[in-house]
């Protein structure tokens, strides 16, 4: 919905062309760029990565004749490390947003005109409407985390033949989106991570995406995720698994550092929150959208 919507009917209503890619592939990506001279990039979060990765091993030289004026980041979210990188070596502009099938999809974004700001998916577009609720569908304030929910124009009105699942997810005339959020006192929106992805370690709840944002600040890592592990006394213990670059590796052995990683890590977020277990891989399993499938990745206590 969000290549249909944004980077298909977008550009067709506005008069201008487009240049679609059967399946991703970075170094293809990097050609068509330069070839059609396009002037805005949209991809999920894992083209960014991989487009940087890309270069990063062929060089400079990758970037040559690119002149992408704006890209919009959408799908799942993207960390802030990835994005600055990303615009550094690009020399272009992020605007990352949000939405889901069942909204159209999209529903917020951080707007050319409006306040932008890294790691956040914005501010509402028109014709939506944003909050977040607690458990009790009660809206929290600013600042707080709860459930992100929408209305508007833009929703569904239902699951196909699904009328109990409509029921779940529709409450008084909210899209419960399942996805854990917070907004700031400018009226921004921030997504925590999936209610599904919490990882509640010994009554503490543990958000993937804050340590994956920290996982992805160490020099070499490409990939990362992190999830929960089934343990006796904590109920889930933390768990990453990451791909590094080779080049950044150098002569050490992956266990050398792993373990920089996991000192690194430590430092930057709290006791409760830190990886207890890393698993190694040459990289992540992916979608045909490029989304990272966290449910075919697995970690042993």
């Amino acid at each position: 919905m969000f290549g249909q919507t944004v980077a298909l009917n977008g550009v067709v209503s506005a008069g201008a062309s487009v240049t679609l890619l059967p399946r991703f592939d970075p170094v293809k990506a990097l050609e068509i760029l330069r070839r059609d001279k396009v002037t805005m990039f949209v991809g999920v979060p894992s083209m960014y990565v991989a487009l940087l990765h890309t270069v990063n091993q062929i060089g400079p030289e990758a970037v040559e004749g690119i002149d992408i004026r704006a890209a919009m980041s959408g799908g799942s979210p993207m960390p802030v490390e990835v994005l600055e990188r990303f615009e550094k070596v690009f020399d272009t502009t992020i605007h990352e947003g949000y939405g889901l099938s069942e909204t159209s999809p999209v529903v917020s974004l951080n707007q050319p005109d409006g306040i932008r700001k890294p790691g956040s998916i914005g501010t509402p577009v028109e014709g939506a409407e944003l909050d977040i609720f607690d458990g009790q569908d009660q809206p929290v304030g600013d600042g707080e985390v709860g459930e992100l929910v929408v209305r508007g124009k833009y929703v569904m009105k239902g699951y196909w033949r699904n009328p109990e699942a409509t029921e779940a997810a529709i409450r008084d005339g909210w899209f419960h989106t399942g996805d854990m959020a917070r907004r700031d006192e400018d009226g921004v929106y921030y997504i925590v991570d999936r209610k599904k992805d919490m990882i509640l370690r010994g009554g503490y709840n543990v958000y993937p995406r804050e340590v994956e944002e920290v996982l992805y600040q160490f020099p070499g890592v490409v990939e990362a995720a992190v999830l929960g592990v089934p343990h006796e006394h904590h109920g889930e213990e933390v768990g990453a698994v990451v791909v590094f670059d080779p080049k950044a590796i150098g002569d050490r052995s992956i266990d050398d550092v792993t373990k920089e990683l996991d000192a690194f890590v430590q430092e930057r977020v709290a006791k409760y929150k830190y990886p207890r277990h890393y698993n190694v891989l040459d990289e992540l399993p992916k979608g045909p959208t490029g989304k990272i499938l966290k449910r075919e990745l697995t970690l042993n206590a």
